[in-house]
């Protein structure tokens, strides 16, 4: 993982170049590429990680079901369904792009800074859980009520509880609108 690139933007979401993620997370993190997933079960929860320990930023905090970068040259479904087997074990089906436009910047307590333009897609779940210990230390499948109350406690990322001010007013998850990839930034695809 210390090799991946990630795919960095200029003001208006346009591919400025690339750069090793690994050296690029630090207090003045460049703006670049990201996703958030929240991937739903049958039941309609959905599933709840704690970031692993050990990460390099944002260790430990509960967040959304994933996050990842896009590789260069990768388009966004692509970027998730590579990502979200690697971390969580399962596969995804039925991608929905929900917050296409969402972007933040949140700097952890140790002073590494993230900086995204970080679409929002909801997924679901194919298979059984098998967490990667480097990328996730606890997941749990929550109801919508649970997942609110979470974005409002201290141990959720950032990014969650911006995500969720935009998510909450879209009501049940099952019923989030597609948002039209048109209006993802220009550095990414559908």
């Amino acid at each position: 993982m210390d090799q991946e690139l990630i795919v960095l933007l200029d003001a208006g979401g346009r591919a400025a170049g690339t750069a090793p993620k690994a050296q690029s997370h630090h207090a003045d993190t460049p703006l670049h590429l990201a996703f958030s997933c929240y991937i739903t079960d049958s039941a309609g929860r959905i599933l709840i990680t704690q970031r692993a320990h050990g990460k390099a930023s944002f260790p430990s905090v509960w967040t959304n079901s994933c996050c990842g970068h896009p590789a260069p040259g990768e388009g966004l479904r692509e970027a998730i369904r590579r990502r979200v087997p690697a971390e969580l074990g399962v596969e995804v089906e039925a991608l929905t792009l929900v917050l296409p436009e969402f972007r933040y910047r949140a700097t952890a307590a140790d002073g590494v800074m993230e900086n995204e333009l970080c679409p929002v897609v909801r997924a679901a779940a194919i298979g059984e859980l098998r967490l990667h210990p480097g990328e996730v230390a606890a997941a749990e499948w929550r109801d919508w009520d649970a997942c609110v109350a979470l974005s409002a406690h201290p141990s959720a990322s950032p990014w969650f509880h911006s995500q969720m001010e935009r998510l909450v007013p879209l009501g049940d998850p099952a019923e989030w609108p597609a948002a039209s990839p048109s209006l993802l930034p220009p550095a990414i695809t559908w």
